[in-house]
């Protein structure tokens, strides 16, 4: 064998190794893309069933409050909002703002004993805290998946591909200082 012969047989080798790796880090950052899309998408078949139930909340609490109209009506606008996003940044913030009303509408309903002490309000009570209770394990799956694709997105070599395709860091579905606020247990 000649040293020509060895250096082809060489230079392919390293082709074939460089198109592998090629291959690895593009398989991987389409599946870290593919598993934090799928976690949102998680997120918002909750919250979608969130949206749907309101209108039953609304109509059982609007029987009892009637002068609490505006908080109803920024529920349903809300609702509206959620359905009409476009973007995960959107459905996000109005995941927050809707949560925030939610807790509202709850402690609300805490001054009108008849409202709290109907079964159908109670049972739609549950089932949104049910749910809520679900949001926020997939927010923590979401926050999860979107730390390694943006961990994934930003190592070397990853980086170099990734720019290439047009990757770009992703945020957290953060909890806003609303949600965070304690102000104790009210009796």
């Amino acid at each position: 064998m000649t040293a020509q012969n060895i250096a082809i047989i060489a230079g392919l080798l390293l082709i074939l190794i460089f198109f592998n790796l090629f291959i690895r880090i593009y398989n991987k950052l389409i599946a870290l893309k593919n598993n934090y899309e799928k976690a949102f998408r998680n997120i918002d078949v909750i919250l979608m069933q969130r949206a749907d139930e309101v209108p039953e909340l609304v109509k059982v609490a609007s029987k009892f409050m009637e002068h609490e109209t505006a908080m109803l009506t920024n529920l349903t606008k809300l609702r509206t909002d959620f359905l009409n996003a476009k973007t995960v940044e959107e459905k996000i913030e109005n995941a927050n703002e809707f949560s925030k009303s939610m807790k509202n509408l709850f402690a609300v309903s805490e001054n009108y004993p008849t409202l709290s002490s109907n079964s159908n309000f109670l049972e739609l009570q549950k089932r949104v805290s049910q749910m809520e209770d679900k949001i926020a394990d997939r927010r923590e799956f979401f926050n999860d998946s979107v730390n390694l694709y943006n961990v994934g997105i930003q190592e070397f070599p990853n980086f170099i591909l990734a720019k290439l395709i047009g990757y770009k860091t992703q945020g957290l579905f953060d909890v806003t200082p609303e949600e965070k606020k304690y102000d104790g247990i009210q009796f």
